[in-house]
């Protein structure tokens, strides 16, 4: 059967990270369970697992699928230059649909540019722009949240609110169907434009001990209608919900 695993992935581990970084040693490893429902047609949700590797220096960091070298760094402000990999594909020979066994392979990527973050007393703002960089798609895309982490003890909380936008190409790659596509399948073509996806999210970390943490983290987002539209996808929503636990040093 075809596997997914959406682009929001890379943001949810890169703010776990965050969240167990935020008291602990620079370098942290660990393992979790990724849960995410499959927007393609003819498929089942999954459950992956996830290395968890995690550096955070001055200059540098490494947050599981997500690294970066920061151009400035202080207590409000944070830019870097990001890279992460994304793990959106679908493989048309493992559908268990004939139809979708038709269509063209799509395939995982490197995405890479710029992150940036600002903090405040109300929370904090994370945004990071970012593009195809190894010509599959050719797309971009923008994520931009609002957060608000809240500290006990030994619990972090951190709600957010935030809106995904997905460019043409992007969509057209994922989401689109050819006509030559539509032809050897018989599903209608599709040629899609760019979209905004509005998604809610919450990541919690407990520290058992100074150096073991445990977390989990979901995000629910609403797919925008021009993937929705698409003959490939049967979902209004998708989502990813994932746990696991780290040591830090």
């Amino acid at each position: 059967m075809s596997k997914f695993k959406i682009i929001t992935l890379g943001a949810l581990i890169a703010s776990s990270f965050s969240a167990v970084h935020a008291a602990d040693g620079p370098w942290s490893l660990g393992a979790a369970a990724l849960v995410t429902p499959n927007l393609y047609k003819g498929d089942q949700d999954r459950v992956y697992p996830v290395p968890m590797i995690g550096y955070e220096g001055d200059s540098f960091y490494l947050r599981g699928l997500t690294a970066g070298y920061y151009l400035w760094n202080d207590q409000t402000d944070k830019l870097s230059i990001t890279a992460y990999y994304s793990p959106l594909f679908f493989r048309a020979k493992d559908s268990d649909r004939h139809d979708m066994r038709q269509l063209n392979n799509r395939y995982a990527t490197l995405m890479a540019g710029l992150s940036y973050a600002h903090y405040t007393q109300y929370g904090f703002l994370r945004t990071v722009l970012a593009g195809d960089t190894l010509d599959n798609s050719n797309g971009i895309t923008w994520d931009t949240a609002w957060l608000y982490r809240y500290t006990t003890d030994r619990l972090t909380l951190t709600p957010g609110i935030g809106i995904t936008w997905s460019s043409e190409n992007q969509n057209e790659y994922y989401y689109g169907v050819s006509k030559n596509e539509s032809a050897r399948s018989g599903m209608s073509s599709y040629d899609p434009n760019d979209s905004w996806a509005p998604y809610v999210e919450l990541s919690v970390n407990y520290k058992l001990t100074d150096n073991w943490n445990v977390f989990g983290m979901g995000r629910y987002v609403r797919l925008a209608d021009e993937v929705t539209s698409s003959p490939m996808v049967d979902k209004e929503w998708t989502g990813i919900l994932m746990t696991g636990i780290t040591y830090s040093f």
